[in-house]
């Protein structure tokens, strides 16, 4: 292996380039090929909290990265109207109580409810959800006994920026980037593999290894190598998407927020500097125009720029490790932005390719063992999405009917049916969303369960009863003591770009 060329910028491609970066140490040649005439998709402005360990994989300092990048910190996403109209609640990054002698802290909860009119919600229970709701934020406690270590967090921030302050470390740490089109990919007619990408002015960058970051059209995975694509529209028939930003206001949020509408869901994400808005919807069931209208109308602040349009299948390719080509980001599949995983998926794959990176030949147990974890990945991401429009209240329009009558993937039909049965969550070993995630979902969407975790008969109701009094008052004490989002950022990483 003597060199690896990246195809495409943007999030995807830089966040690549940084990371490969430190191949060049080892003699080998990192070159980036994008052309700035085209244009990014730039809705991945929100993201989950791992992010921190790309971010501490790379030394980034995160008070900088929130300077660079505008960003604003992201304690959870707020779903409004997803039960039913008028409805909402918080999917928090932080965990819900305290499990008690091996019973599950939302059973505890649920019995209480069950009981008592006075037991509280779930987001009482989570000290991240608590604050998000008070528009404060601090760093979490380093110290596993106080309340304060429970808080999780992530980040809103502008893609654009982000690309550039990794560009700039990418660069500046021995990435070659080339400026240009590409016209053309050349195969190798032994092996199939791809040896050079001709740009449109005929300049070759030939490569050992390739990394696909061309966004939706797949350059080389699926137009030069002839991956299909798989589509999972019959379950997220969303395929376009309207993205504007506006204004900022006042307060400044800490969470995203995704508000259902009649044939999907507009997304509203604060940074610093503005307000990224946008609606994915389902052309079948909604036109453009009408799509359009409600994006504009439901913005907080007035819009600094014209809607633009994008279109999408979700979906992922059969495989996303192909001969000499790995596809990072769009280029290998798409999952519409509701859980904000866009860029989790790129952090994941590129890990995974550092892991199995190859040597002078791919071994096919390399290339299997990617496609194995990547594609189980994306299915259970999939499974997650699936389920905030199939446990729905809603069938107000066509669209919600459809979504709530079609049959779920199996896997996903066997977590629905043990909520349902006894409110037990169990993810798979090693899924992202973790029961607490699913916990809040289930809990804020779906019908309360049939009946609970016989175990509870060990724990006594009023012992219970204390032990919630005491963890209501400590969380919601905690989250009042916390700064305000806003001072928080305008003290420690206001941005030149910010308001």
């Amino acid at each position: 292996m003597k060199s690896v060329v990246i195809v495409g910028g943007g999030t995807a491609g830089w966040m690549t380039a940084a990371v490969l970066a430190r191949l060049t140490a080892a003699g080998i040649d990192v070159t980036l090929v994008e052309s700035e005439e085209i244009g990014t998709v730039g809705v991945g402005e929100a993201t989950i909290p791992s992010l921190h360990d790309y971010n501490q994989r790379l030394g980034i300092d995160e008070d900088a990265f929130v300077r660079a990048t505008s960003a604003t910190f992201k304690l959870g996403i707020e779903f409004v109207d997803w039960r039913r109209v008028g409805a909402r609640y918080l999917h928090p990054f932080g965990t819900f109580g305290r499990d008690v002698q091996g019973v599950k802290f939302h059973q505890l909860l649920l019995r209480a409810q069950r009981d008592a009119d006075s037991a509280g919600t779930l987001e009482d229970y989570c000290l991240t959800a608590v604050a998000a709701r008070l528009a404060r934020f601090t760093r979490p406690s380093r110290d596993p006994a106080a309340v304060l270590s429970s808080l999780r967090y992530a980040f809103h921030f502008d893609a654009g920026l982000y690309a550039t302050f990794l560009r700039e470390r990418a660069v500046g740490e021995g990435v070659t980037r080339v400026e240009g089109r590409i016209g053309s990919v050349e195969l190798s007619p032994d092996s199939g593999d791809i040896t050079t990408v001709v740009l449109s002015d005929g300049r070759r960058v030939a490569g050992d290894f390739f990394v696909d970051c061309s966004g939706f059209r797949s350059l080389l995975l699926g137009e030069a190598l002839g991956v299909p694509f798989v589509s999972w529209q019959r379950w997220l028939p969303c395929d376009r998407a309207l993205a504007v930003p506006s204004a900022p206001t006042a307060p400044l949020l800490p969470y995203t927020r995704a508000t259902a509408e009649k044939a999907g869901w507009r997304w509203r994400i604060p940074l610093q500097h503005r307000v990224g808005n946008g609606h994915v919807y389902a052309s079948a069931f909604v036109d453009d125009q009408r799509a359009a209208d409600a994006l504009l109308g439901g913005l907080d602040g007035a819009a600094s720029a014209e809607p633009r349009a994008l279109r999408f299948t979700a979906g992922v390719r059969e495989r996303l490790w192909e001969r000499n080509c790995v596809a990072i980001g769009l280029a290998g599949g798409f999952l519409e932005p509701l859980e904000s995983t866009s860029i989790h998926l790129i952090q994941s794959g590129i890990a995974r390719l550092m892991s199995l990176f190859p040597g002078a030949a791919t071994a096919p147990v390399e290339r299997d063992t990617y496609n194995r974890l990547l594609g189980t990945e994306y299915r259970q991401i999939r499974d997650f999405i699936i389920l905030h429009y199939h446990a729905t209240e809603r069938s107000d329009s066509d669209f919600w009917q459809h979504c709530r009558t079609t049959p779920p993937p199996d896997t996903l039909a066997e977590k629905l049916a043990l909520w349902r049965e006894r409110g037990r969550v169990l993810p798979e070993p090693g899924e992202l969303f973790t029961d607490d995630s699913w916990v809040a979902v289930l809990a804020g969407q779906d019908a309360a369960p049939a009946a609970l975790d016989p175990l509870l008969a060990a724990l006594p109701c009023d012992e219970a009863g204390r032990f919630l009094h005491h963890l209501h008052g400590v969380i919601a004490q905690t989250a009042a003591a916390m700064p305000d989002h806003a001072a928080f950022i305008a003290r420690h990483c206001a941005s030149a770009h910010g308001r």
